[in-house]
């Protein structure tokens, strides 16, 4: 996969199909978006409705490239970004009765939107997209 992303040429001429290779990415990661979006309704328990995902698709380019185009890396980042996330789910319930810190609730909700920003800023000079990443490849 890499190989197809960097230096789609180089791929064909060892063999790997270039195209078919990219058609069972493309596939592969729209089956895991929809899992996602399957997640949101059937998960919660809820019917869908209007700005359900909340800017989670931002958060996920967010990881994508925390994780410098990497599986694992991403991987890592969306745990990050899920951490945020529970925590400012956590730190909602907590009250001032309860020993808790009182927090405006619009803060909490900014909580993983702001991890994924200083998150981005942190390492966005430092990483490069793939080569060919939205270049058609014909065979020649």
């Amino acid at each position: 996969m890499r190989a197809v992303g960097e230096h789609p040429k180089a791929a064909d001429t060892v063999g790997i199909a270039v195209n078919l290779t990219r058609w069972k990415n493309v596939l592969l990661g729209s089956a895991v978006a929809g899992l996602g979006g399957a997640t949101l309704t059937i998960g919660t328990g809820v019917a869908f409705g209007e700005e359900m995902s909340a800017g989670k698709g931002y958060i996920a380019l967010a990881a994508m490239i925390l994780g410098r185009y990497h599986p694992v890396g991403a991987l890592l980042a969306a745990l990050t970004f899920a951490f945020a996330d529970s925590l400012q789910l956590r730190l909602g319930t907590m009250s001032a009765a309860e020993g808790g810190v009182s927090i405006p609730g619009d803060f909490l909700l900014m909580l993983p939107y702001i991890v994924a920003l200083f998150a981005v800023a942190g390492v966005v000079g430092r990483v490069r997209v793939p080569a060919a990443n939205g270049q058609p490849y014909v065979k020649q």
